[in-house]
């Protein structure tokens, strides 16, 4: 199940940091945690929906940065806050995905603002892999010969070509290229070859 808002989690060693950005995020209605560490955060469970991380880079066991070559979700942009960085450490962190890097001191509104990027950007991870998920509950509900008959099709035979190659009528081809453009809510051929494309169908 998907949460029902989007979640900034904050891992910062600093207590009285981890109070206030609370404090701070929640005053501008998203929901947050927070954790001391790195590994305290490994140890939650794969968040689900929209979220964004904001992260310190020096942490006492791993570093923010290797934190961040360990998680690799698209679907979580990372927000980091330092209070000593400089270039080598932001470049490292923005070619490995990251979407911010501030340096302490910075104004509520700046971070604020760099999380609302984030969550918007985590909105469109997920919304795209719900899609895929969804194209992929459809292809599972095929049978073996509507998928024969949609790898087929898709790869542009017409149906007396297809029913020529599996050894079925014209009519039962049509028949089960009717199943399929229903199962796949495909609006057309042209639907059905870009869903096929999504999935990475083999063409044949």
């Amino acid at each position: 199940m998907r949460d029902a808002a989007p979640l900034v989690l904050v891992v910062d060693d600093d207590v009285s940091v981890r109070e206030s950005l609370d404090a701070l995020i929640r005053f501008d209605g998203w929901r947050v945690e927070t954790f001391a560490s790195a590994q305290e955060f490994l140890d939650r469970p794969p968040v689900q929906g929209a979220s964004c991380l904001v992260l310190d880079v020096s942490l006492p066991d791993l570093s923010g940065l290797d934190l961040q070559e360990q998680i690799q979700r698209m679907d979580m942009p990372i927000i980091f806050i330092t209070g000593h960085g400089d270039i080598p450490m932001t470049v490292r962190a923005m070619k490995a995905g990251a979407v911010e890097f501030l340096t302490k001191p910075f104004s509520d509104t700046v971070l604020l603002n760099a999380i609302r990027d984030a969550i918007d950007r985590s909105r469109v991870v997920c919304g795209k892999e719900a899609e895929m998920q969804a194209l992929r509950m459809c292809y599972a509900s095929l049978s073996r010969r509507e998928r024969e008959v949609m790898a087929s099709v898709v790869s542009g035979r017409a149906n007396k070509q297809v029913g020529g190659e599996l050894g079925i009528s014209e009519i039962t081809v049509k028949a089960h290229r009717g199943h399929v453009m229903r199962k796949m809510q495909a609006a057309s051929l042209a639907d059905l070859v870009r869903m096929a494309a999504a999935l990475n169908l083999p063409r044949t």
